[in-house]
């Protein structure tokens, strides 16, 4: 398993000095996006006060207020679980 790891390690570095070096392209990256979400709607579609939407995502109430409001968008796990709530 090492050894296996350490030749794919070992390949990476390589392929990064071709392309450094600009004998080679780097690989095409798909980068996954989500689009904007609107956290009122989604709190407002659970049936859920402000307070308790925050705590069932696990920031706080000023948090939430500033998501809905638009001065801040959630991020990482927040977002993911604002996106789940909204089914």
């Amino acid at each position: 398993m090492k050894d296996e790891l350490f030749a794919d390690l070992l390949a990476s570095a390589e392929e990064m000095v071709r392309i450094e070096k600009g004998e080679q392209m780097p690989m095409e990256q798909h980068v996954h996006t989500f689009s904007e979400i609107d956290v009122k709607a989604i709190r407002e579609a659970t049936g859920l006060k402000q307070q308790d939407f925050a705590a069932a995502v696990g920031v706080s109430y000023e948090l939430v207020k500033s998501w809905e409001t638009k001065r801040r968008h959630p991020t990482g796990a927040a977002r993911k679980t604002a996106f789940i709530a909204s089914g």
